[in-house]
């Protein structure tokens, strides 16, 4: 006859036990953990789990048409519609409306609503038997609450939110300055890149004309060998220049459809820069600039609702020093069912309820109310100072702007004057090489003259058109309403 053994029981249940943890741990052992060392990068199975989830958060693409001529003006539409960056802060603008609808609620009351039901068996003892009963409640309960009055508690809240959508709509004005003028920023470089090619290329032209004449007169014995191989050096540097040329405006075409919220690897055709009108003064002075920079600009908007946002905190923290009066009004609406065994069932219905007012004053805090208004109070003033340190920075960018516009006017005049002369130059020693009266040498040199005479020509006009988005930027005017400016 064989003996029971609980011991030998209890050992199956508790390995059964730990099998079934194991199990139960072993997703957990696996989950992320930080790096085991410092020399080696991190990879986990979560890392290609979120390269799966990149697909449900890829942008939306779409198409530019690559046979239409864009216009600066066309270029801004397209960022505006498509750029990530005015989605982004568009949704914060939407949240910021969301959060004042959240606390213009608090000047209604609340109502709400609890239906409850409840069965309830037993079998109580009566005389010489137990005697089931069953009991069927149903409960109608309605909570109205409202504050009656908070000493200005809620309207400060109310206050704060509103600053919030204020500034968080005048941030939304200046993301939008900010991409204008960074379209416009990568406009301008593209045309610089293309003028550079085209320059190069010209450049490239006429070294490969130069190097025909000196091969040719060299055939004739007119010329020197060396004197061939310094034009074929030029040209092998006007090849070099070229290809500089060519990549710097890859990566200007894709700096502006990154900009436009494109892939770098679309095509886009943008208007040129021989299209463009060229202005040759400034309108208006400095300090009418920075008047309308102070007036427009939405950073510094921004700012002041800042301190809008630090008042209203202030009146919160004084309404902590008053009493709150609350009313609370709950009726109940109540129907019991009862049946007992040897009974007939019994029915029986009321309304009841209470109606209370709270006083409730905070009479010692141990200087909680204080200190938070002295906090509140300094941001108050960083606030105040943020918006100084904001206006100084304007004003020193719009004369930047202003004192950059001026000098990339001259420049230009200059560019000009040195790429006419230049031309001439070149012209007339390369006529002067073909009767024999200059060497190679003064031909090569009048030929790198034009081409830097060229590449300034362009640059100057391109950076005329950066220099007067530049101040556009500062003064805000790029997101201001059209309509005609008053002229000083």
């Amino acid at each position: 006859m064989g003996m029971h053994n609980p011991s030998g029981k209890r050992g199956c249940w508790t390995s059964t036990a730990l099998a079934i943890w194991m199990v139960m741990m072993s997703p957990l052992a696996r989950a992320q953990s930080a790096p085991t060392s410092p020399e080696k990068p991190w990879h986990s199975q979560k890392e290609a789990e979120l390269v799966q989830d990149l697909g449900s958060y890829s942008k939306r693409n779409f198409s530019l048409d690559a046979d239409h001529v864009y216009t600066l003006a066309e270029l801004v539409d397209v960022a505006e519609v498509h750029n990530p960056e005015t989605k982004a802060v568009w949704e914060n603008a939407l949240k910021q409306a969301d959060a004042l609808g959240v606390a213009r609620s608090e000047l209604f009351p609340t109502l709400a609503v609890a239906v409850l039901s409840q069965t309830e068996r037993d079998e109580p003892y009566s005389g010489t038997a137990f005697y089931r009963e069953t009991i069927q409640s149903f409960n109608l309960t309605l909570d109205l609450n409202y504050t009656i009055f908070d000493f200005g508690a809620r309207t400060g809240r109310i206050d704060a939110a509103r600053a919030g959508l204020l500034a968080a709509d005048f941030a939304f004005n200046d993301v939008h300055r900010q991409l204008i003028y960074r379209v416009a920023k990568a406009y301008y470089e593209l045309l610089n890149a293309s003028g550079q090619e085209e320059a190069a290329q010209s450049s490239l032209t006429n070294a490969q004309a130069v190097q025909q004449s000196a091969e040719a007169l060299r055939n004739n014995g007119l010329s020197t060998l060396p004197d061939v191989l310094e034009a074929r050096s030029a040209t092998a540097q006007a090849q070099y220049d070229l290809q500089v040329a060519q990549g710097a405006e890859s990566v200007a075409h894709g700096n502006l459809l990154t900009a436009l919220g494109a892939s770098p690897t679309s095509n886009i055709v943008v208007q040129p820069i021989d299209q463009l009108a060229t202005p040759d003064s400034i309108e208006g002075t400095v300090d009418q600039a920075i008047d309308r920079a102070v007036r427009q600009r939405p950073d510094l908007m921004r700012q002041l609702a800042s301190i809008r946002a630090a008042n209203a905190e202030v009146k919160q923290t004084r309404a902590t020093y008053f009493p709150t009066l609350t009313l609370d009004v709950q009726p109940d609406a109540q129907a019991l069912y009862a049946m007992e065994q040897t009974n007939p069932g019994r029915h029986t219905a009321g309304l009841d309820g209470s109606l209370t007012l709270n006083l409730s004053w905070t009479i010692l805090d141990g200087g909680a109310r204080k200190n938070r208004r002295a906090q509140a109070s300094a941001e108050v003033q960083f606030a105040k100072a943020q918006a100084d340190k904001t206006r100084d920075q304007i004003e020193n960018g719009v004369w930047t702007a202003y004192s950059n516009l001026k000098t990339t006017l001259r420049q230009r005049l200059a560019a000009q004057a040195l790429l006419e002369a230049a031309t001439q130059s070149y012209e007339a020693a390369t006529q002067s090489y073909r009767f024999g009266v200059r060497n190679l040498l003064d031909v090569t040199e009048a030929q790198r003259t034009l081409a830097r005479a060229r590449s300034a020509d362009v640059l100057a006009r391109a950076q005329v058109l950066t220099a007067l988005a530049n101040l556009a930027f500062e003064e805000g005017d790029s997101i201001q309403p059209a309509k005609p400016r008053s002229q000083p």
